[in-house]
């Protein structure tokens, strides 16, 4: 979820889980999902809408509502752009996560018509180690689509998820960013779930993460904005403060406090890398669940915390990568989303 400023509440749908690539660190694991109809995403779209609509006028709270639409590939799904344009005419900040390839001239176009106000393409690395990761071919395929991208006028983030196949090649995509002309360069953790699990020794060690991110944040990147969904990283950014922030999250981790994700079939979870299910959009009401679902109630109390997680005092900005400590953990025989992050740096 790089590509996003901060807003107040956010959706993640994931409209297939057709995908043209079969990506070796994948959190899907390529099996077949039932999919909403074209009616029932335009339902869900006005129940959103209404839901936000509400909490606005029942606690005075300006929301700047914001969905993130992705896949699988989202362009192999045939009801993309009516997906888009109903977001649109509702008012929200329209985001697409793609791997680029499917991207031609017509399609880019069309998204710059449609407003929508950024597109993350996923790029792992230069043209071998991307290859080596998403299959032959594919980087070429996904750089002319970023570039048709830029000439529609459409603002462009390229994301890596890092591990140890593609950690020491990051500087070489700043250059990469930077030569295509995009606006941001984002950048994850693998998460060891879906096809990813059998990539668990793949990932980086703590010290290896804190090395890079010191590496990343010092970097000369010539006016490209660098940009993070991992909530340990801003523990290098300079603005935390040494106090104990509290036991009300006011950043770091979105699992619970800051959005939700939905799957093709309706399914809610608290981030698409989290396989813990709160319900279905198509049965359960979207205000009660974040209400009393009791997974995302415990998302947000500190005291249920494993570990350093639940004794750092960077707790309420931080709370490590929830869906990096269910996976670790459920790699060791339990899965706890609750456990501490494995990779987090801070003493």
């Amino acid at each position: 979820m790089s590509i996003n400023s901060s807003f107040d509440f956010f959706i993640q749908w994931h409209l297939t889980e057709k995908c043209n690539l079969s990506c070796t660190h994948c959190y899907q694991t390529g099996g077949k999902m039932d999919e909403m109809t074209l009616p029932e995403i335009r339902e869900t779209i006005r129940e959103i809408a209404d839901t936000l609509s509400i909490w606005m006028d029942t606690y005075g709270i300006n929301f700047s509502p914001s969905v993130n639409l992705t896949g699988g590939e989202p362009f192999l799904l045939n009801d993309l752009f009516e997906v888009i344009d109903e977001f649109r005419v509702r008012g929200f900040e329209i985001y697409l996560l793609t791997n680029g390839t499917l991207i031609d001239k017509d399609r880019a176009n069309k998204l710059s018509g449609l407003n929508v106000q950024g597109v993350q393409v996923s790029i792992e690395g230069p043209r071998e180690i991307h290859d080596s990761i998403r299959g032959g071919n594919s980087f070429s395929s996904s750089l002319q689509g970023v570039r048709h991208l830029l000439d529609a006028g459409l603002e462009v983030t390229l994301n890596v998820t890092l591990s140890s196949l593609n950690a020491g090649y990051f500087m070489e995509l700043i250059r990469l960013a930077s030569d295509l002309g995009v606006q941001k360069l984002g950048f994850s953790r693998l998460v060891p779930s879906g096809r990813g699990k059998a990539m668990i020794k793949e990932m980086l060690h703590t010290s290896e993460v804190k090395k890079l991110y010191q590496d990343i944040f010092s970097a000369n990147v010539n006016g490209l904005k660098l940009v993070t969904g991992d909530p340990v990283a801003s523990q290098l950014r300079g603005h935390t403060r040494e106090e104990d922030c509290g036991d009300i999250p006011l950043g770091g981790c979105a699992a619970g406090i800051s959005g939700l994700t939905i799957l093709p079939d309706g399914t809610l979870l608290p981030c698409r890398r989290l396989p813990v299910p709160v319900g279905n959009i198509k049965r359960d009401s979207l205000r009660e669940i974040w209400a009393t679902s009791d997974v995302l109630n415990e998302l947000r109390d500190r005291s249920r915390y494993k570990g350093k997680c639940g004794s750092c005092k960077k707790w309420a900005e931080c709370r490590g990568c929830r869906a990096i400590a269910y996976a670790y953990s459920e790699a060791r025989g339990n899965g706890d989303m609750l456990a501490p992050d494995p990779q987090c740096f801070i003493n």
